[in-house]
């Protein structure tokens, strides 16, 4: 069953001398008992992606397609609908920046229990909640300020999974936490999709991602350049984006990307990686379309 559609969702930011392109032509399906994994470098449009389906962009944003979740239209239901039916119902938010999400006048513990008792749900199950997100119930009498940058993590990470949404959208879960609390919350993660949820994971961390992951889209300059299962990601890249990005990791070549990734306020017409790809020709001028929107790919097998 599909929990979450997007055709054509794309985003963009009106400035007062320029448009950014922050998303543009999504295409995605998240369905039950499925972890699908959105990664790319910083600034290439995941985290827009998550505000466009909670309806959190400011209001310079202008939006355009489809995306729904269960029957929901989530880009034309209007703040209401979202904040009654959607937000921690329907659709949970690990933000990517707990510090800005918490309230500073209230503890933890308050913060936990406002959230279960506005969701119909007991609020004395505040301390098992926290436990299950790796956050230790003894620490949730202390404010926002108080917590370190993997504790406030972690709270943001209970208070997701408080209300056990169908969909959960974890932006960056992993920021600030050791490597036990890494595995931990990725397991969680894992979990909640083999009970039969599904979890949408933004993360530059590739190494998370292949280890959690059911599908990966690999973003580029607001557009999705490959959307493939992932064991055929990490082991079969096809898209050369991709192939470069596994070859950065430390644990392979570790050979950066030469170059930089265009201004989403000046994005060519065609190929927006082709200025960095040693395989880019003319035909690159013209825009790629597919699972993996190469004109040229790695694999031919898997193109479109």
């Amino acid at each position: 069953m599909t929990l979450l559609h997007t055709e054509g969702l794309s985003v963009r930011f009106r400035l007062r001398d320029a448009v950014v392109q922050a998303v543009t032509d999504l295409h995605l399906r998240v369905r039950a008992g499925e972890l699908l994994a959105v990664v790319g470098e910083s600034g290439c449009g995941k985290s827009v992606l998550a505000h466009a389906l909670l309806g959190l962009l400011p209001a310079n944003a202008e939006v355009s397609g489809h995306a729904t979740v269960d029957g929901t239209d989530l880009l034309h239901s209007g703040e209401k609908v979202l904040a009654r039916q959607i937000r921690g119902r329907k659709i949970g938010l690990i933000p990517q920046s707990p510090a800005t999400a918490l309230t500073a006048v209230r503890t933890g513990r308050t913060l936990l229990a406002e959230t279960l008792r506005a969701h119909d749900r007991d609020p004395k199950t505040a301390d098992r909640v926290a436990a299950d997100a790796g956050f230790d119930p003894a620490d949730l009498d202390r404010y926002p300020f108080q917590l370190s940058g993997g504790m406030a993590q972690r709270l943001v990470t209970a208070l997701a999974l408080a209300t056990d949404p169908p969909l959960l959208i974890a932006d960056e879960p992993t920021t600030g936490l050791d490597r036990p609390l890494v595995d931990h919350t990725l397991d969680l993660l894992r979990r909640r999709c083999d009970n039969g949820g599904a979890v949408l994971l933004i993360t530059h961390d590739l190494a998370a991602a292949e280890r959690v992951a059911d599908t990966v889209a690999v973003m580029y300059a607001s557009r999705i350049v490959e959307h493939r299962p992932a064991t055929g990601v990490f082991t079969e890249p096809a898209h050369p984006y991709t192939a470069a990005l596994l070859k950065a990791l430390p644990d392979r070549e570790f050979r950066p990307i030469p170059g930089h990734p265009p201004m989403l306020t000046a994005l060519p017409p065609g190929c927006a990686f082709a200025p960095r790809c040693p395989r880019a020709d003319t035909t690159c001028a013209t825009p790629p379309t597919g699972p993996v929107a190469c004109h040229h790919p790695l694999h031919t097998e898997v193109a479109v």
